[in-house]
This record gives C-alpha cells, sequence and structure tokens, in this order.
C-alpha cells in the first residue's frame, strides 16, 4: 500500500486534494500533514497552494517545512499544484520573492498588454476556469489523458523556465504558457487536477501509480 503526504502550509485546497486522491488510490494511505518527519517518510509527496506566493513561501518556511519539501522533490515521486508549481522555480513577480530554485526559471505575471483573446475581447486575470492543456512530452502522468483535454485554473502567475526541456504541457490565454513542467521524479500543474473531473483524476491516479 503506497503512502502519500498531502503537505500542510496552511496554504491550499489540501482536503479536496487528499479526498480526490483516496478516491483514485482508495488502498493508499493519504495523510494531510504539517510534520517533517511525515514528509520524510511518505513514499510520495503531493504539495498544492492557493493564495500569494509570498505568502505560501513564508508558511513554508515559518512552518520548518522547506528543507522537508526539498529533499522530497530530490527523491520521491513529487506532485506540485498551482503555487505548489511556481515554488519549484526562483524569482517571482509576485511579492519580489524567490522560490525554491529547485527549477531554473522565473514566476511573471500575466502582461496586460497581452491579455485579449483571439476574436479581440479582453481577457480577466486571474485566469480562472476550464482550459486546455497541449502535451508537449510523453509522460506517465498524461496516460489515458487526451491531449487538448481541459483542466480547471485559478491563476495570476505562471512559470517561465529557463529551458524547454522541462516544459509539459503548455495552455494559451493571450500568450502561451508552461501549464505542466516534468523532470526525473517531479511533476508539477500550474490547473487544479482535483477540480478538474475526469481528465484531473486521470492525472491523480497515474500519479499515484508513477514509478520514476
Amino acid at each position: 500500500m503506497s503512502s502519500v503526504v498531502v503537505v500542510d502550509y496552511g496554504m491550499g485546497n489540501l482536503r479536496s486534494v487528499a479526498k480526490a486522491i483516496e478516491h483514485v488510490a482508495p488502498a493508499a494511505n493519504v495523510r494531510v500533514s504539517s510534520a517533517a518527519q511525515d514528509i520524510a517518510a511518505a513514499e510520495r509527496v503531493v504539495v498544492p497552494g492557493q493564495g500569494a506566493m509570498p505568502d505560501c513561501m513564508r508558511e513554508l518556511e515559518s512552518r520548518g517545512l522547506r528543507d522537508a519539501v526539498v529533499r522530497a522533490a530530490a527523491e520521491k515521486p513529487f506532485l506540485g499544484i498551482c503555487v505548489g508549481l511556481q515554488m519549484l522555480f526562483g524569482h517571482a513577480e509576485e511579492g519580489d520573492v524567490t522560490g525554491l530554485e529547485i527549477l531554473p526559471g522565473r514566476v511573471p505575471r500575466f502582461p496586460a498588454a497581452a491579455m485579449y483573446g483571439a476574436d479581440g475581447a479582453r481577457l480577466k486575470v486571474p485566469h480562472m476556469g476550464w482550459n486546455r492543456v497541449q502535451q508537449q512530452q510523453h509522460h506517465p502522468l498524461w496516460d489515458g489523458i487526451e491531449d487538448g483535454a481541459r483542466f480547471y485554473f485559478v491563476h495570476s502567475y505562471y512559470v517561465e523556465p529557463q529551458g524547454p526541456e522541462v516544459i509539459a504541457g503548455s495552455t494559451a490565454y493571450g500568450i502561451p504558457f508552461t501549464s505542466a513542467v516534468a523532470r526525473a521524479n517531479i511533476f508539477a500543474v500550474q490547473f487544479h487536477p482535483e477540480k478538474s473531473a475526469r481528465a484531473g483524476l486521470q492525472l491523480l491516479g497515474n500519479f499515484m501509480r508513477w514509478t520514476p
């Protein structure tokens, strides 16, 4: 039976993420925890997050979880969701803070001048609602998910990796932006799989079966 910890640092849709994982992996031991020792002991780790990046980084530090999350990202199947994706990178425009710098790149805000749809209509920020994700590489977490499947987003900032090799998915909203990344044992997404119906549940199930 696989064990997975959903990291509780006070920022995120923790219970709904845990419930979605329990749904797709009923035999798994799923825990929501803010204890570094639980993160270290788990076979898999999920880091969700919503809200402002400065608050997320501050809470991660104040709860003594930064090192545990960095170690998990180096050693075991790791899934980042929303801010859990953004914090893997370096400088974030939101609050002028620095993330965990696990992956090279930055986190800019959607540029106001580019926020127009194909029909010329003004696009709102935050980007909120369903949008398509184009798969940029073959990956076990995409198994059973149609290329161009729709997922649910809520965000005003996006990741801009330094190089294309980590880009696993992209989405268009005014501009094309990276909506999923993958490297070794890390997979992270800008959208919320726990709110994304069948495709989101498929991705979470794939994560629970993944052996990188």
